[in-house]
């Protein structure tokens, strides 16, 4: 192979064959363009999943694995902010689909193993349905991951949208697109006072953005700071590098009669 890269659209298609075998591990980045408050930009969940995404495969590869990144998904499953200015999405049929065309195109190569790196909240329900459908289909083993929400001190644990966990690996990743001076706390207090119906409780709900503040906010951005975003970046990143040795040797195993 001519070049080192870790990057599947870097090589040539002459390279495809010789670069990849059954156990690469395709690593697909999915982010979102949506609005996050007046202090973060539309490409947060974007720039997030990009940057985890190829911290994982730069430090995967160095320790060894068979690990490759894909080209992110920016437009996903965003209409619970369609309400706000600056959101550009696709319909959850249209991301289905979309995932599904691309494990099929996959499937052509010789890699058999995907994981998904997820930065926005929205696309997750989906990625576990398009994850079986790609298992079901084409015989790939599919894998994913969006990260447990990490709600601040002042969030009541609804800390889940342009709030002090988000704002924090900004300011660590991409300082020059936050304005601290424009973030505004925005915490779902009445949300919180439920007893049974929430975020993280035993009944779910259906949101959009809008119905907690005009802003779209969905938790306190104003005490984040970027050692805070550091951390919070490094364990994230740590953790699924930790991961890729199971991802790529994983087997459910067969019941055999």
């Amino acid at each position: 192979m001519s070049t080192a890269t870790r990057r599947y659209a870097d090589l040539t298609t002459a390279e495809v064959a010789d670069a990849l075998g059954r156990d690469s591990v395709l690593v697909l980045p999915t982010g979102a363009i949506e609005p996050h408050g007046p202090h973060l930009p539309l490409s947060t969940d974007l720039i997030m999943a990009e940057s985890i995404a190829a911290e994982v495969v730069d430090r995967g590869a160095a320790a060894g694995h068979d690990v490759w990144l894909l080209p992110a998904l920016a437009y996903t499953k965003s209409d619970e902010h369609a309400r706000l200015p600056g959101t550009l999405w696709l319909r959850a049929s249209t991301l289905l689909e979309t995932l599904i065309d691309l494990g099929s195109a996959m499937s052509s190569t010789p890699a058999r193993r995907l994981l998904v790196i997820n930065a926005h909240g929205g696309n997750s329900a989906l990625i576990e349905v398009a994850a079986r459908e790609l298992r079901r289909r084409f015989d790939l083993q599919t894998f994913f991951s969006s990260g447990p929400a990490t709600p601040g001190p002042t969030e009541r644990g609804l800390g889940i949208h342009a709030g002090w966990a988000e704002t924090s690996m900004m300011l660590h990743v991409r300082p020059d697109l936050v304005h601290m001076d424009r973030a505004v706390a925005a915490v779902a207090d009445k949300v919180a006072d439920y007893e049974h119906v929430g975020f993280t409780k035993s009944i779910k709900f259906g949101w959009l953005s809008t119905d907690f503040d005009e802003s779209g906010v969905v938790g306190d951005p104003t005490g984040a700071d970027a050692l805070t975003g550091a951390d919070l970046f490094e364990r994230r990143v740590s953790d699924l590098v930790s991961g890729l040795g199971d991802v790529a040797v994983f087997d459910p195993g067969r019941v055999r009669a």
